[in-house]
């Protein structure tokens, strides 16, 4: 769920574990990487920064972008502003995230107060009606939110989400069986504090990273948006409510079970999503999609952040699926 994989710091691991194919990835064509408008919005706990691209008056309706983590933030969501040539999107950063205040008080960092901030985005905005798109933990999100069938919801696309915690660490188990056995064997001692060097623990988990999570570095306008941010990611939540690494889960979250919410999802309004190397397997969020009774769709040659694994594709499957819905 941690969307922001972290520098390698042992050279040696990374040298034998780094995907042949990791390199910059595109950047979309069409992209805004500066806002047309910016808010800031009051929430539960404080306010929220929320930025738009493209006309919210105009005919199609808006798309809003939910980030994953707990606490990463907007950054990147910026391939999606590729759409803003037909429709308004809007991108976020959640409650201690980003831009958004930081009052670093756990009791915000709950789910439903999360899920609070979508309806006070689309009432400052005066969002009638929108699709929304989260991912990982923001695919959390839009499960949660999607199950209350608010009237104002055009579609909701959920991409490698957090349903289960006990569905996750099943298949972050059998990803970790399946890396080499220098790295497989760190990944297991380093679930013990102090049990490994923590540069080794370190570099084992970025490994695991670098193959199930971003398999590619942003490009180069991505990555200065992003390194001038206040915080690109904020530990302290994602400790809190996750855990030490995307294996692992010591947090709030550890009993999150959202099974029963895909039957409450409107089918035909629903589209689930996953990278063909996501750390979200892509058989498993095809048997929730089969669960919610909705369509499954998988983004190639992408992992976790499939946005910014392969943009093209991932646009070029969400151009129809909104079109189709924006008048549903």
């Amino acid at each position: 769920m941690h969307l922001d994989r972290r520098t390698f710091l042992a050279a040696s691991a990374a040298a034998l574990t780094m995907p042949a194919e990791a390199a910059v990835a595109p950047l979309a064509k069409g992209v805004r990487i500066a806002p047309d408008r910016e808010e800031m919005v009051p929430v539960e706990g404080g306010r929220i920064y929320v930025r738009v691209n493209g006309d919210l008056a105009g005919a199609r309706p808006p798309i809003v972008f939910a980030h994953g983590g707990p606490g990463s933030s907007h950054w990147y969501w910026l391939n999606a502003t590729a759409l803003a040539d037909e429709r308004a999107v809007i991108l976020y950063d959640q409650l201690d995230s980003g831009r958004s205040d930081h009052p670093g008080d756990p009791k915000n960092w709950t789910v439903p107060r999360f899920v609070g901030e979508l309806p006070a985005i689309a009432a400052a905005l005066g969002v009638k009606r929108w699709h929304m798109l989260g991912a990982s933990w923001g695919g959390t999100l839009a499960l949660e939110y999607a199950a209350q069938r608010p009237r104002e919801l055009a579609s909701v696309i959920i991409q490698s989400p957090l349903v289960s915690t006990d569905i996750w660490l099943r298949d972050a188990k059998r990803l970790k069986d399946a890396m080499p056995p220098d790295v497989r064997r760190l990944l297991y001692l380093c679930d013990t504090p102090g049990a490994a060097p923590e540069k080794d623990c370190e570099a084992a988990t970025d490994a695991f990273y670098a193959h199930h999570v971003r398999r590619f570095d942003p490009p180069p306008a991505v990555q200065a948006y992003k390194d001038a941010l206040p915080r690109s990611f904020s530990p302290d939540v994602y400790n809190h409510m996750w855990g030490r690494a995307e294996f692992t889960a010591s947090g709030t979250l550890k009993d999150y079970d959202g099974r029963a919410l895909l039957k409450r999802l409107d089918p035909e309004r629903t589209l689930f999503v996953a990278g063909e190397y996501d750390e979200a397997i892509p058989s498993t969020v095809a048997g929730f999609a089969a669960e919610a009774g909705a369509p499954f769709r998988e983004v190639p040659g992408a992992a976790h952040t499939a946005m910014n694994d392969n943009p093209e594709a991932y646009l070029a499957m969400l151009r129809p699926w909104l079109a189709a819905h924006d008048r549903m």
